[in-house]
């Protein structure tokens, strides 16, 4: 991006925006009063907790806390970063974006780039579906007859082809002044090392574009004509395009239908694209890898009921394996996994196009639960009448079990696995809680616990062990904050107080990891200008970082107003008198480590090296 977005810039936007219509359009909402209600986006309720303030232009869920306005409805709903949220908003009011530090030639070279890269994806996706009906396509309109795809089912899909030559695509993007560097980039050309020489990565394919939850283009998935391999062939991972977190069709499954309650995930391009022929258009499909947790809590955010769909033979019961693995610890109440399995020899595709899009609603209806699907498999080899047999199946179910939330799921299956096996389901519970137990020790380790020092009102935690992260310092804060913590909680709830700070950030223990993070949210104030605390989270939102702060935002903040700039300035003092008690050795080497990982120091900071040098040398 080119420079910060001014904090001006962002009170305006979020001043003329309507909060009500930027739900509204996501969410089914019904007048209650002088506010808004529905039932709530981010969990599954069945009775609404989720309230629209059309007067405080806020949203608020009493069920599961989501709290915000307009742009971290669009961040948490549209799973947008922070900028794009921004630029979305503005783009609905015609307003265009203004960027602080735009005179920078290298911000200017990224913004350039970037609008580069998006523009040629799309450009890529027009060259593809104009070559589909040009007599070079003629093949690829023979196989999508063949194969039964209506003019409307193309065009909804994007549905292109990639020419039989090497350059044809590079030719065209070239002509309209796009670098071969950024076609590289984003994958639509390989380059060979060897010789230099870059060609079309699509050749003789059928292409499907694959998009993002916006509708935007970000990759390619081309399908052979004959028998060529590979079968399939996916843009490589680029700055926009990340297999493990995009899923095809889920844009077009929420454009025939907002109010989405079940996702089908299946294996290709065509089964969604089949499916979708004959009516069924809640289908999507993962992109030549396992479903990940990130691809299921993405649907789980819009919907509550998943169906895995595999083909019946070993291959597709390992596949089913893997995805129960991963569905487990995300099955929270209210939440519903189902398993289908077609019949050997057959696909989505094949399959609906025999028995019609009836019968295939029908059998995902009838779809295994997961309890069952985990009942059967466990059992699957076992003769259950022997008492070691049985034994190995209580396990590996015990096990299962283990990973599920707590819950009313949980128990049912402790119940019915009692029920199964004729032991107690309170001796299944303790052997449960003595197995979490003892995991639950041996990933604490040997943790000492924080040490205080200081006198009255000054409770300073130990550093954290090395290699803590942010989000492990966020689950232990429940306590007395660190001196650090609290300098930060101040800036958090109050941005405004970074003017009381000095120039130098060199107060902020390197430490620990509150003092790194202090650091860039001083950054960040800095840069931005921001006053807002809200827009301060959006910028960490999704990192472990977010969560540290989300941690201590929650926190009340017990200094009286008045007093917040005082107590900031104090705790700066104490940093630097605490710096100052270090030994000479430890000073020179902190200020060498810095010195020599680049970090420019200033003047004071060099003579005191310089004077430390002598010192140590003496």
């Amino acid at each position: 991006m080119a420079g910060q977005i001014p904090q001006r810039f962002i009170d305006d936007l979020l001043a003329r925006v309507d909060v009500v219509e930027v739900v509204g359009e996501r969410v089914q909402l019904k007048k209650a009063g002088r506010n808004y209600s529905g039932l709530c986006p981010f969990h599954q309720e069945k009775t609404p907790s989720f309230t629209v303030s059309a007067d405080k232009q806020f949203y608020h869920c009493f069920g599961c806390g989501a709290h915000g306005n307009a742009l971290r409805f669009l961040m948490e709903y549209d799973k947008l970063r922070f900028p794009e949220a921004v630029e979305q908003l503005a783009g609905r009011l015609g307003m265009e974006v203004p960027r602080e530090g735009a005179d920078d030639p290298r911000a200017q070279a990224r913004e350039r780039k970037r609008k580069e890269g998006v523009n040629l994806l799309e450009l890529s996706a027009s060259f593809f579906r104009e070559r589909l009906k040009m007599p070079e396509g003629q093949g690829a309109r023979e196989y999508l007859e063949r194969r039964g795809l209506a003019p409307e089912v193309i065009d909804t899909f994007g549905v292109g082809y990639a020419p039989d030559t090497w350059e044809s695509l590079k030719r065209h993007l070239g002509e309209r002044g796009i670098g071969e560097a950024v076609q590289v980039e984003y994958g639509l050309l390989v380059h060979r090392e060897e010789s230099g020489r870059t060609y079309d990565r699509f050749r003789d394919r059928v292409m499907f574009p694959i998009r993002d939850i916006k509708g935007r283009t970000i990759g390619f998935g081309g399908r052979v004509l004959g028998d060529a391999k590979p079968k399939y062939l996916n843009s490589p991972e680029t700055p926009v395009f990340h297999k493990g977190r995009e899923l095809y069709g889920l844009y077009e499954a929420r454009q025939a239908d907002h109010r989405l309650e079940r996702v089908v995930i299946v294996e290709g391009y065509m089964d969604v694209v089949a499916l979708a022929q004959f009516g069924i258009r809640n289908a999507v499909a993962t992109l030549g890898t396992s479903t990940s947790e990130e691809h299921l809590g993405r649907l789980f955010r819009l919907v509550n009921e998943v169906v895995f769909c595999f083909d019946g033979d070993r291959a597709g019961r390992q596949a089913a394996t893997r995805a129960l693995e991963t569905v487990l610890p995300l099955m929270i109440d209210g939440r519903q996994a189902r398993f289908l399995f077609l019949p050997e020899g057959e696909d989505p595709d094949t399959l609906v196009r025999r028995e019609g899009s009836e019968a295939f609603q029908d059998r995902i209806t009838c779809a295994s639960p997961l309890s069952e699907f985990l009942f059967d498999q466990a059992a699957a080899g076992r003769d259950l009448a022997r008492i070691e047999d049985r034994e190995r199946y209580a396990s590996q179910v015990l096990k299962a079990i283990g990973r599920l939330p707590e819950g009313v799921l949980r128990s049912l299956m402790l119940s019915e696995l009692s029920r199964r096996t004729g032991v107690e389901a309170a001796s299944f519970s303790a052997l449960l809680a003595r197995g979490e137990g003892v995991a639950g020790r041996e990933s604490r380790g040997a943790q000492e616990p924080a040490a205080m020092e200081g006198g009255e009102g000054s409770a300073m935690s130990e550093p954290p062990p090395r290699g803590e992260s942010s989000a492990a310092l966020a689950r232990r804060s429940g306590g007395a904050l660190s001196l650090t913590a609290r300098a930060l909680q101040l800036l958090l709830h109050e941005p405004a107080l970074v003017s009381r700070l000095p120039e130098e950030d060199d107060w902020c223990p390197e430490e620990e990891p509150d003092g790194v993070l202090c650091r860039e949210v001083i950054r960040l104030l800095r840069a931005g200008g921001y006053r807002s605390p809200q827009v301060l989270l959006a910028h960490f939102h999704g990192s472990p970082e977010g969560e540290r702060l989300a941690a201590l935002a929650r926190r009340e903040l017990l200094i009286p107003k008045p007093a917040r700039g005082a107590e900031l300035e104090g705790l700066v003092a104490h940093f630097r008198r605490h710096r100052r008690r270090r030994s000479p050795q430890e000073e020179f080497d902190a200020l060498l480590a810095r010195e020599k990982a680049g970090e420019r120091l200033s003047r004071e900071e060099k003579q005191r090296l310089m004077a430390l040098i002598t010192e140590l040398h003496r």
